[in-house]
């Protein structure tokens, strides 16, 4: 079989960089313990290595406490525990319809019970949200205005600075879903009047599957919605409300820590501009690649600003799930299909009718040549029924 080509970044990056590889398994090799719950020196390494990484992505998102970056199992596990820990009944959220499940699925239990009403505010045709819709749909009771940063589906990047500068206004808590953002879009909690950040690890921060966490303002409230061990202060009867112990309890993913540790190390190395370059270009050239061909259409990708490496499209008179997997059968090309977990955008879109869309997601290993491939693929395919 040839070699695979990956182009499903979207969901998980793939392949990680070698640093990554080779530290979590050194790394947990040597210094797989409980971090901080013994007092012998191993212990107390392996916590300063976890320490080290809160204060690592804090930094990274323009924090201020690294106590506040807590970690979680990933970012669907991040944002329930911002719809548990802010929203009390009688709360109204703002949100947008290119929200993710991990987003909309919280919610609507919450709206379902009776606790909160929720206003989701619906981007242009070009895929992007006017901060003043978000404005607009602002109640006197909102609570919450939680945004995707940069869509799973259509790749638009929103203006979060211009959302948040509108929600601190308004003196509502203001999170942002940065799934598909966090270490390939500059992050600046400050400048942009950003709450809290909800990431994962295993996307472009090149860290492993099962590790995410949240980065908390300072003047955020957020009750914890789970109870357990913490290491420290076991005598006390309930779970501990200081940082970052409120929003973590029990023996943490050791070695997820050690891959976001790493995978830090390999961005501020290669740096996110670089990065982020090399695969708009390869991006951009995939898109005009596909427009070219008649009976393709693709969805919100008119050009590099305001985006990230992300293409849905479809072919004329094929499912989108039998184009996966011809890619996938005949021409070992991997991607995503269907509604990518984000139904909203895709009843707005329209491609709900018709079972979502083919998603092309590049990363930072991908090439011209895969591109090359991928265009070849679907030129191939889209001349079966012309």
């Amino acid at each position: 079989m040839d070699k695979l080509i990956y182009l499903d970044n979207g969901a998980t990056s793939y392949p990680k960089p070698d640093e990554v590889y080779d530290f979590m398994f050194n790394f947990y090799k040597s210094n797989g313990v409980s971090p901080g719950r013994s007092g012998f020196d191993l212990g107390l390494e392996t916590e300063e290595v976890v320490h080290d990484t809160r204060k690592m992505l804090t930094e990274f998102f323009n924090g201020t406490d690294p106590n506040r970056l807590t970690f979680s199992y990933n970012a669907s596990d991040s944002l329930n525990m911002i719809c548990d820990g802010i929203l009390k009944k009688g709360d109204h959220v703002v949100s947008t319809n290119l929200e993710h499940n991990s987003v909309i699925r919280p919610l609507n239990h919450k709206a379902e019970e009776g606790v909160i009403e929720v206003t989701y505010v619906s981007c242009n045709e070009k895929g992007y949200i006017n901060p003043e819709d978000i404005k607009a749909a602002i109640k006197e009771n909102t609570k919450l205005v939680i945004v995707n940063h940069a869509s799973n589906v259509i790749g638009t990047v929103q203006d979060v600075g211009a959302i948040g500068k509108i929600v601190k206004e308004a003196g509502i808590t203001f999170a942002v879903d940065a799934s598909q953002s966090a270490g390939i879009v500059p992050i600046d909690m400050k400048a942009m009047n950003i709450d809290i950040v909800a990431f994962t690890g295993h996307k472009c921060l090149m860290g492993p599957t099962g590790i995410g966490g949240l980065c908390v303002g300072e003047s955020v409230e957020i009750e914890y919605s789970r109870f357990g061990g913490t290491g420290v202060r076991s005598a006390h009867p309930f779970h501990l409300k200081e940082f970052p112990y409120r929003l973590e309890c029990g023996t943490q993913n050791l070695i997820g820590i050690a891959g976001l540790h790493a995978g830090q190390k390999w961005l501020r190395k290669k740096g996110l501009e670089n990065i982020y370059k090399e695969e708009m270009q390869l991006w951009d050239k995939l898109r005009v690649n596909l427009e070219q061909i008649p009976s393709v259409k693709t969805y919100c990708a008119e050009s590099i600003e305001n985006h990230i490496a992300v293409l849905s499209f479809n072919i004329n008179g094929f499912e989108a799930g039998d184009v996966g997997t011809m890619l996938d059968v005949d021409y070992n090309i991997a991607c995503r299909t269907g509604l990518q977990c984000a139904p909203l955008i895709h009843t707005y879109l329209g491609t709900d009718k018709i079972h979502g869309t083919v998603r092309f997601g590049l990363g930072p290993f991908n090439t011209e040549s895969h591109i090359d491939a991928a265009t070849t693929a679907v030129k191939e395919i889209a001349s079966i029924r012309n």
